[in-house]
């Protein structure tokens, strides 16, 4: 489930890349146990992007509160956004904005899948780089009226 109202730059930069495919068959290359699984990065390394960037959206009411919680990969700059994302793998509060960060822009909500999420293989890039993480198939974006 997408959060169009409450992040709709980054929630139409994420549907716009997957319906012209960007993302069919890149690396999960980031996945740590207990934290989260990421992908997005078309070099597979965490520094590639999409060409442009989107702002920060931050909603107060919106936390990294339980499993599944889809949000937008940054480097330092919050409005540095692009087509890299992750999924939660259970609560990271350390996410959401504090005095000490202004917090990563939540996309969505995994409403099934979990299962599939939790058989991810962990990759740690910082601990073995040579260690090839699982595809991303693709993503297929439709629209539920109800």
């Amino acid at each position: 489930q997408l959060y169009a109202k409450d992040a709709p730059q980054n929630v139409n930069a994420f549907v716009f890349l997957a319906q012209q495919g960007y993302y069919d068959n890149l690396t999960w290359h980031r996945v740590l146990q207990g934290f989260m699984a990421q992908t997005g990065d078309p070099l597979g390394s965490g520094m590639g992007g999409p060409g442009f960037t989107t702002s920060l959206e931050v909603v107060p009411t919106l936390k990294y509160d339980k499993p599944g919680v889809i949000g937008m990969a940054r480097a330092q700059d919050p409005n540095s956004a692009g087509s890299q994302f992750f999924i939660t793998f259970q609560p990271v509060p350390q996410l959401d904005p504090s005095p000490q960060t202004q917090g990563y822009t939540i996309i969505g909500q995994l409403v099934e899948g979990l299962d599939v999420l939790n058989k991810i293989k962990f990759r740690d890039p910082s601990a073995n780089p040579n260690f090839t993480g699982d595809p991303l198939v693709s993503i297929r974006v439709v629209d539920v009226v109800g």
